[in-house]
């Protein structure tokens, strides 16, 4: 499961880059199938990142890899999880 999400957020990362943003992999709960990523740049302060991450990045994480229940991110201030 691992090696699919890798491949997923190399996939999906060159759309985040084109508006100045960046996705990393933080980690992947095999268990419950939660995706753990951290977005970055852009990403931080735009307002639509719970869209991108929810109706983007989740949705296709969960179309190309199975298992995947849920993506979640990181936040940049705190090591702590948010859900989105």
């Amino acid at each position: 499961m691992l090696e699919q999400v890798q491949k997923t957020i190399e996939a999906i990362r060159p759309a985040i880059q084109a508006d100045g943003g960046d996705i990393f992999l933080r980690g992947v709960d095999e268990e419950t199938g939660v995706v753990t990523v951290q977005l970055v740049g852009a990403c931080v302060s735009c307002p639509a990142s719970t869209v991108t991450l929810k109706a983007g990045v989740e949705r296709i994480m969960k179309d190309r890899v199975e298992g995947v229940t849920s993506v979640e991110a990181v936040g940049l201030e705190s090591e702590s999880v948010v859900s989105l």
